[in-house]
């Protein structure tokens, strides 16, 4: 005998389904604030997770392996679960899902931006400015079991790029800027010579027309004897923008996140790099492909990346992505990005930061806390270091006898000492004080994408043999508010309920959940319409 669930059995049910779906949705529970234990519980077991970013570099990945296995030989109690990414955006969503669920990592790599996203739900991130003074286990605590730095020696500028809304929720864990990575040999034959110490974007724009101008009839560019040839070539749009307004003290953001993007002075750039692009002269990443591939190939003049991408540049560069037979011999030179006042300039800093998120268990966040602080130890340190283009975030790492033998042995070989890779960590060691953050807001993220998005639009549209003009500009100024949400800034300029697109997983199963309780609740509707019919026929 077959047995058919009541209605009013299914109701119930189907209020807690209904109610888990909303508890799942792109939003966050909320939990008890977190509060430093008096002392950590050596007794227990603990298992805490850490996501992290490599860039497919083994190298990298080891050093993670052998931090953790080094922390726990330290506390044997405390098992941590190593997760990588290839991407921080990948990183970003996969927290925001988890949010909702209460399954965040303990221990994440991420960005201010990305923190202060995650700060818009109730107690998610531990706030650390009371684990950086505890006497035992803050930054040089009594207790710990490593030799950690104490917060006076680590970087101050990089220490306070984890400051958001008066309170540190993120460690620096490394610093890189942007570099610009110059074919010397290529410069010289179209007749300039290099500067001594700044490129300016004069001097890029004009050897970059006059590179492309050498394209014959035959589709032969006369530099470098190949069809392909873009002169100019920026990875990273976004700091494209960003600093090219920081240099001429232009509008982008105020601290409390009020947008200045869409002004006269990023109308102006954005016209002159259309015409660059109309040329030939300039390109993205996002449009082209990596800058590095085409500098190695000899299809590239300026390839501007990160210094942490400084093992892909060069001939000789350790880590490359084209066939060996493409690579052309040249003389690299590396320099600062761009500048419109060498006397000033400005140069963004970035890099990975680390921040923990909040449990239950004070005794579960303060083991998190410990292993996030031993990622700043010197050994860790100056290993991750030396991997790319990065420099160490403390000053106890920087000043070793390790690190600065490492630093002076550039060119002794072409993986470890890698010249370009030391010269690009110079950079940033050499201009502490030409560095510069932009405000960290709920937000802050999409109108970081926003500045890319608008050169990279403008871009296409040439390509496509659109007509960038003011009207151009105006319309993209809007579709690109619209689309990033900058134009539902709140009075105080935060962005509202700003978390992203929602990932497609969780969309996907969101829809799947809605379509399984519309089947229910027809079902439901079904039998009751059947139970009155039966009553009436009683």
């Amino acid at each position: 005998m077959k047995h058919r669930t009541r209605p009013a059995a299914l109701l119930p049910a189907a209020a807690l389904a209904v109610g888990l779906l909303l508890t799942g949705c792109h939003g966050s529970r909320e939990q008890a604030a977190f509060t430093v234990p008096d002392s950590f519980d050596a007794s227990r077991d603990y298992e805490i997770t850490f996501w992290a970013k490599n860039d497919t570099n083994k190298t990298q990945t080891d050093i993670y392996r052998q931090a953790i296995e080094d922390f726990q030989a330290l506390y044997p109690n405390i098992t941590v679960t190593l997760r990588l990414y290839t991407d921080y955006g990948d990183i970003y969503n996969d927290v925001i899902t988890n949010i909702s669920t209460g399954t965040t990592p303990n221990v994440c790599i991420t960005y201010p931006d990305h923190i202060a996203t995650y700060l818009t739900g109730d107690n998610v991130v531990v706030p650390l400015d009371g684990l950086f003074t505890d006497e035992k286990y803050g930054l040089g605590g009594s207790e710990l079991a490593f030799d950690g730095p104490a917060q006076d020696e680590i970087m101050p500028r990089f220490l306070e790029e984890g400051r958001l809304n008066g309170h540190y929720y993120a460690l620096p864990y490394m610093r890189s800027t942007e570099a610009c990575y110059v074919n010397k040999d290529m410069v010289e034959a179209l007749g300039f010579t290099l500067p001594e110490d700044t490129l300016t974007w004069d001097f890029i724009w004009e050897v970059s027309e006059a590179a492309a101008a050498t394209k014959g009839a035959d589709g032969i560019y006369a530099i470098n004897g190949q069809e392909v040839l873009i002169p100019f070539i920026y990875k990273s749009t976004d700091n494209m923008m960003i600093q090219m307004l920081r240099q001429l003290n232009a509008g982008y953001s105020t601290a409390s996140g009020d947008v200045q993007l869409f002004n006269d002075t990023t109308k102006d750039l954005l016209l002159d790099i259309a015409g660059h692009t109309a040329s030939g002269a300039f390109s993205t990443f996002k449009i082209s492909g990596y800058p590095a591939n085409f500098l190695n190939a000899g299809q590239c003049i300026f390839a501007v990346d990160s210094t942490a991408g400084a093992t892909w540049m060069g001939c000789d560069a350790p880590l490359v992505d084209i066939d060996p037979s493409e690579i052309v011999e040249f003389e690299t030179a590396v320099y600062p990005v761009p500048q419109f006042d060498p006397a000033h300039p400005q140069m963004i800093s970035q890099g990975p930061s680390v921040c923990i998120f909040n449990k239950e268990d004070p005794q579960e966040v303060l083991a998190s806390w410990l292993f996030a602080q031993y990622l700043l130890t010197d050994e860790v340190q100056i290993a991750y270091s030396q991997t790319e283009g990065y420099v160490p975030v403390t000053e106890k790492a920087r000043s070793t006898p390790e690190y600065q033998d490492y630093l002076s042995r550039a060119g002794e070989d072409d993986d470890d000492h890698y010249d370009i890779k030391i010269q690009a960590a110079q950079l940033l060691l050499d201009h502490p004080d030409d560095t510069f953050t932009t405000a960290v807001f709920n937000g802050s993220a999409s109108l970081r994408n926003a500045a890319g998005q608008l050169i990279e639009d403008v871009t296409k549209g040439v390509r496509r043999g659109q007509t960038v003009d003011d009207a151009f500009i105006d319309q993209l100024y809007t579709d690109t508010a619209a689309l990033y949400h900058l134009d539902s800034m709140a009075a105080n300029g935060a962005v509202k309920a700003d978390l992203g697109p929602l990932p497609g997983t969780a969309a996907a199963l969101l829809a799947a959940l809605a379509a399984a309780w519309a089947c229910i609740l027809a079902c439901v509707a079904r039998q009751a319409v059947r139970a009155r019919k039966k009553v009436k026929k009683e």
